[in-house]
């Protein structure tokens, strides 16, 4: 059975780490054949390329695919604020279109890393956090809804807007990640 993995290249280090994912997945033995693309549609800098950070091809192609890897996006060539098309924007832009809206972060000791860490070593046995994070709504998307100077300070106010299925979602699926963690 075939798969199919779009493989997003991104910016900076990013075509590095995608590029890997051939030479790890040629070394074990699988077995299933997938078939990888990455084609000029693909390719890094699409902000420079299509004048948008995501085409629509793209994101058309990454809906019907079993897997999308990502590598990292932005860099120095893109840090304006004031530019109208940011990396940032393909980023959340295929997080809406797939409806990825989760992020786990899980933080785990290992046991032969731990004198490494500036803690003490009875602090981080058996640590293992499961943080996860909404990555589709609030601030992704908040709008400035004002500006004000006070007393010298400039105070701004950005809208933070959730609706009730974001939050409902972003809680079971902590709650679902919770019970099935340790045993309960």
């Amino acid at each position: 059975m075939n798969k199919t993995i779009i493989l997003l290249p991104g910016d900076g280090i990013g075509p590095e780490v995608v590029a890997s994912h051939k030479s790890a997945r040629s070394g074990r033995g699988q077995r299933r054949a997938y078939v990888s693309l990455f084609g000029s549609r693909y390719r890094r800098a699409s902000i420079d390329s299509f004048g948008t950070a995501l085409t629509p091809e793209v994101l058309t192609d990454c809906r019907s695919a079993d897997a999308v890897l990502l590598g990292a996006v932005g860099g120095p060539k893109w840090d304006n604020p004031n530019g109208t098309v940011r990396p940032e924007q393909g980023l959340l832009a295929l997080r809406k279109g797939l409806e990825v809206f989760a992020n786990l972060r899980p933080v785990k000791v290992y046991p032969s890393l731990t004198a490494l860490s500036p803690l003490k070593p009875e602090n981080l046995a058996g640590v293992d956090i499961l943080v996860v994070r909404e990555l589709t709504g609030g601030l992704y998307f908040g709008k400035p809804s004002g500006r004000e100077e006070i007393n010298g300070h400039i105070r701004v106010v950005d809208t933070l807007e959730y609706q009730d299925f974001e939050i409902r979602r972003i809680l079971d699926l902590g709650f679902e990640m919770a019970a099935s963690r340790r045993g309960s």
